[in-house]
């Protein structure tokens, strides 16, 4: 082995130089073993946490698993899953094991086996809400995006990689020759420059991309609050619904008695049949009601990632007594709260930065460089005068941004671009203010339907049905009236608990469509 006094000077400057451009993975491992293990959750608190302003981008090295992208109204936070670096602490592959981990096609894993089991009693909407929100792979999957976006930032503002470039010669005889000597290599390190508005302009891109996809978990988030109250209710309303039917029995037991009483004293046995026939027909409205329940506790089910056989119930009021006064409410949020508004308002902005950059194509990016030529003066050299002196350079260079049709063509696509998605955004604002009118018309006329049957309709067939019994027994009537009334009152019952289902319904379609968080 070779004696390292024995290399001459400029071998080892060759030696170090090639060493450290191969020296880039281990760096990278160093940062990836500081990263912090455990991600913040969505209901961290956020007032400690660096904020950026406006359109500021911030400077620092991406040195936590936490990236904050902020923008005028809120912060986004977005959280990276580093399991697998935790499994590798300590060892020198932690680069080599975040790559292994995208080539692997393992299914998920199946929450509903672990989920915790629901309790038997009833539990209001917002316990079931809380649940999906908690765990549901939709938002987990949008959150994941956000993450996603926010590490697009430090590679946008970063400069692009270093070109080194390294020309030799093997055969002597055939090397490039000079005065000072015969060239042994050519060594080349260029960097490339952009303009630095450019790097700003892409970075703020980034940035808008961030929040736009913190809008677009804001929608998820509210969409399933409203796929979870809708299934909820639609359990309540088939749960009162049974109720009523088991409440009507004891009323079907009675008149079928009074039939009986009517008939051993003479009367027609035709109306003890129907009176029986009556309470089969109840409990074939009730295997229906029971069917109609079980479907809506699997829907529901699913929203939350549980066992099927853990069926959810229930509670018993749904709690819309100030129903007009949350709909006032969710009419003066409408405007600052909606997702989707939000998300093409930062589209807007997110393509006026496309806009700025294309106009800073014009500007031209820069190309700077050092060369390095290695030169030797030993016995092959064909110089007499040759003295091995090493040529060192500097390079410049700038690109010529000269095809103007090119650059207008450009600045032209990113305004109509831009003015596509204000387009789109007055379209959604009318949109969203025409299913508002349509769902306030809608509730509204539930609300007055529901005081109506529950103050006027249903208390006097109550009482209609009350007089129809004593005429009956007074043989004043016929049963078939008197049947005809108590289903008028069933039907009335079982209308009632349907509106106050619809009108909770329409309520947290209302809440979607407006998007403002409980």
């Amino acid at each position: 082995m070779h004696d390292l006094r024995q290399i001459p000077k400029k071998r080892l400057l060759l030696l170090a130089i090639l060493t450290a451009s191969a020296g880039g993975c281990s760096a990278n491992r160093a940062q990836i073993a500081q990263l912090a293990p455990s991600p913040i959750s969505a209901d961290s608190d956020t007032t400690s946490a660096v904020q950026m302003v406006g359109n500021e981008v911030p400077n620092d090295d991406l040195d936590t698993t936490i990236r904050p992208a902020s923008y005028d109204d809120a912060t986004v936070f977005a959280a990276m899953d580093l399991t697998l670096l935790n499994e590798a602490d300590g060892s020198d592959n932690e680069d080599d094991v975040i790559c292994e981990a995208g080539n692997q096609n393992e299914p998920p894993p199946n929450d509903a086996e672990n989920a915790l089991p629901l309790p038997t009693s009833g539990q209001p909407v917002e316990y079931f809400v809380g649940i999906a929100l908690a765990g549901h792979p939709r938002i987990q999957a949008a959150r994941h995006r956000v993450a996603a976006a926010t590490n697009v930032i430090p590679q946008a503002k970063a400069l692009p990689d270093p070109m080194l470039n390294n020309t030799f010669w093997p055969i002597h005889d055939q090397a490039l020759q000079t005065a000072g000597g015969r060239v042994a290599h050519q060594m080349s390190l260029s960097q490339g420059v952009p303009w630095p508005e450019k790097r700003r302009a892409k970075a703020a891109i980034a940035s808008r991309e961030v929040q736009i996809a913190q809008a677009e978990v804001d929608r998820i988030e509210r969409e399933i609050t409203e796929s979870v109250r809708i299934a909820y209710y639609e359990l309540w309303y088939a749960s009162r619904a049974i109720q009523i039917v088991d409440e009507t029995k004891g009323l079907v037991q009675d008149l079928t008695r009074v039939a009986e009483a009517r008939y051993r004293s003479g009367g027609a046995q035709q109306d003890v049949l129907r009176a029986e026939s009556e309470s089969d027909r109840l409990e074939d409205q009730r295997i229906q009601l029971t069917q109609q329940k079980q479907m809506a506790q699997a829907d529901l089910a699913a929203l939350l990632q549980q066992p099927v056989s853990m069926v959810p119930e229930a509670a018993d009021d749904l709690g819309i007594s100030d129903a007009p006064m949350q709909l006032d409410q969710l009419i003066a949020s409408a405007e600052a709260c909606s997702p989707e508004l939000q998300g093409l308002a930062w589209e807007i902005q997110r393509d006026r930065e496309r806009q700025r950059l294309a106009c800073l194509q014009k500007y031209p990016d820069l190309q700077v460089g050092v060369n390095l030529s290695i030169l030797s003066d030993d016995d092959d050299v064909l110089s007499g005068v040759a003295n091995g002196h090493d040529n060192l350079s500097f390079t410049v260079g700038t690109t010529l941004p000269i095809w103007r049709d090119k650059i207008n063509a450009g600045i032209r696509e990113a305004a109509h671009r831009t003015n596509s998605t204000a387009n789109r955004m007055e379209a959604e604002r009318d949109s969203l203010y025409g299913r508002l009118r349509r769902l306030l018309a809608q509730a509204d006329s539930l609300i007055e339907q529901r005081q109506l049957y529950e103050e006027r309709i249903i208390p006097r067939t109550e009482k209609t049905l009350q007089l129809s019994v004593a005429d009956y027994r007074g043989k004043r009537t016929d049963f078939y009236s008197l049947i005809e009334t108590y289903r008028e009152l069933l039907m009335l019952e079982t209308q009632l608990a349907r509106f106050d289902a619809t009108l909770a319904t329409t309520i947290a379609r209302i809440d979607r469509t407006v998007g403002c968080p409980d």
